[in-house]
């Protein structure tokens, strides 16, 4: 199986041009104000004409209401919707239905009791994302460049496949796929000099770094 790589948070067409000259499978776009990756829906659309047809975009929000759903699905026209906040086992398959897009569920851990909650998700959204906990206080669900225990995910590729995120670099990625055999990987603070300033050279790395790892992998 190849692992496929997504370039989440991607807020400018620079670091868009990165993701794709360097083969990534997906780029994230953001819809959460909180995050110093959100985009306004008119900058949003403006990327999301630029990647159509070269790559998939994925459309992250957090708890976001069928009105907001709504226009980022008519303006930006995304493959994935990628739901990263509260959002219930019904309220997944409520946006699914309802919107006709592939849905990624973003779960955040810290123990095998997390990866447990997050099983019941299977068979609801098209694919688990497993992300670190974010930190006491934090502002937003994600992104803070905070790894977890891989181990907790012992035996899961097995069962269902994932997305896994949380601190990912391109110095890490290749243990962290050795470790847990993810469908795919998703990388954002791990690219950037810092809170949402994407770098060409990061970006090219980390995707340097999974397609060496799909090359061992078929050795």
């Amino acid at each position: 199986m190849t692992i496929e790589a997504k370039i989440c948070g991607i807020n400018s067409p620079e670091a868009l041009e990165a993701a794709l000259d360097g083969g990534a499978d997906c780029i994230g776009l953001v819809f959460f104000a909180p995050s110093p990756r959100h985009l306004e829906i008119a900058t949003a659309r403006k990327l999301a004409e630029q990647a159509r047809g070269k790559i998939k975009i994925v459309a992250l929000t957090v708890d976001a209401d069928d009105a907001t759903l709504e226009e980022i699905v008519r303006v930006i026209a995304p493959d994935f919707l990628q739901l990263h906040g509260r959002e219930t086992q019904e309220r997944v398959a409520e946006v699914k239905a309802r919107f006709g897009r592939p849905v990624i569920k973003a779960v955040a851990v810290r123990t095998a009791d997390d990866v447990g909650t997050a099983r019941a998700y299977a068979g609801i959204a098209d694919l688990i994302l497993f992300d670190a906990k974010s930190p006491t206080g934090a502002t937003r669900p994600g992104g803070h460049g905070q790894t977890f225990d891989w181990s907790i995910l012992d035996g899961v590729a097995k069962d269902m496949p994932f997305m896994l995120s949380g601190g990912l670099t391109p110095d890490n990625v290749v243990a962290a796929i050795e470790a847990t055999h993810p469908h795919s990987v998703d990388v954002s603070s791990g690219v950037e000099t810092a809170p949402g300033i994407k770098d060409a050279g990061l970006i090219n790395r980390f995707l340097q770094a999974v397609k060496a790892a799909n090359q061992s992998a078929r050795k």
